[in-house]
């Protein structure tokens, strides 16, 4: 088990050793350091709590790569939450707001971060309409499927199997909880909400068209007898999912901290583990076990991608936020451990393997 997180473990110190040489040069004081470490630890405490369901959709995708492609998402995946969801996604949106070049942002970040928090929490609307849309998109997704047969909450979830028949039904009623909570806001707010909640469908759409092409190019290159390592698809899906999990968490860190430098390393110590959750799930078989624990962890994705869509109007917070995704994914893990003590142990295991 140590295995999966040595990396992480190392990496988290890293990142404290970093806080800490920064802390005392900010503050020249123990006390001040400490502080700062502190707030750190929280934020990624908020991050994995945030993320665990995140972990669970990750499992499921990683599950169908190979090897190669599952270190990529670990190594290279972490480059990109880090670098461009944690520190280059929060300088973009003020550079965009404010109309500075990369360089101002960044001086505005350091020498100014009150001005900078509130530069980012001005574009909430936007980022809550095209993360919501987005995360409520791969929620439905997977419950609009006529191929699913295993059902947890069976009087839900059959009937959506059911209704999936009907083409494009699961995008036209995310269109119409985006609109009925456009009536809630401000006509110009009402208008970044809607565009940005249809850019959040029309980038679902296109990342899953992405990755049919590359399958069926994929299976032609089998039929021709070349050997493939597949797995760019799904790289690409989880990284476009991951960054849509981070949206509300690098909103969330300003309620502690406004300090560039401290939310990033805080919110990349979560990353991190999140993706070591990822592969001990995907190594030790952990969805197949359970067979329910997928399901309340899309759940969870829906839960979350509602809350963002609200969080445009109403204050939710991310202790909610977090709850909620716990309790989802506890008690479809619990729904899978007493589904696994009722079935003889033959039955289980073809259960197992039909799954």
């Amino acid at each position: 088990m140590l295995r999966h997180y040595l990396g992480s473990i190392l990496f988290s110190l890293a990142c404290f050793a970093i806080a800490a040489g920064y802390g005392w040069y900010q503050t020249a004081t123990l006390t001040g350091t400490l502080s700062l470490l502190w707030i750190v630890l929280v934020l990624s405490v908020l991050e994995i709590s945030l993320s665990f369901d995140n972990a669970v959709v990750n499992a499921a995708v990683l599950e169908d790569m190979d090897e190669v492609w599952q270190r990529r998402f670990l190594t290279w995946g972490m480059v990109i939450a880090v670098f461009g969801m944690r520190i280059v996604f929060p300088l973009a949106i003020v550079g965009i707001a404010a109309n500075l070049g990369p360089v101002e942002a960044i001086n505005l970040s350091l020498n100014d971060p009150a001005k900078y928090e509130a530069i980012v929490s001005s574009a909430h609307i936007g980022i809550a309409g095209f993360g919501g849309a987005f995360l409520t998109m791969v929620g439905l997704s997977f419950f609009f499927d006529s191929d699913k047969e295993v059902h947890w909450i069976g009087w839900i979830e059959a009937r959506l199997s059911r209704f999936s028949n009907v083409k494009a039904a699961e995008i036209a009623l995310l269109l119409l909880a985006l609109y009925l909570i456009s009536l809630l806001l401000d006509p110009a707010e009402a208008l970044t909400f809607m565009v940005s909640g249809t850019l959040g469908i029309v980038t679902f759409i296109a990342v899953e068209a992405l990755g049919t092409i590359l399958e069926m190019r994929e299976e032609a290159l089998k039929l021709q007898g070349a050997v493939v390592r597949s797995g760019l698809g799904g790289f690409l899906y989880l990284n476009i999912l991951d960054a849509s999990f981070s949206f509300d968490g690098v909103i969330g860190a300003f309620a502690l901290s406004n300090n560039m430098v401290i939310i990033a390393l805080g919110l990349s110590v979560g990353a991190m583990f999140v993706r070591s959750m990822t592969i001990h799930l995907v190594k030790k078989g952990t969805l197949a076990e359970y067979r329910y624990l997928e399901h309340g962890a899309f759940w969870a994705i829906i839960a979350l991608g509602a809350i963002m869509l609200l969080s445009a109007k109403f204050h939710i917070p991310e202790t909610i936020t977090g709850l909620i995704g716990a309790v989802l994914i506890g008690l479809s893990l619990w729904w899978s451990v007493r589904h696994n003590r009722r079935l003889p142990d033959e039955e289980l295991n073809s259960a197992v393997r039909s799954d």
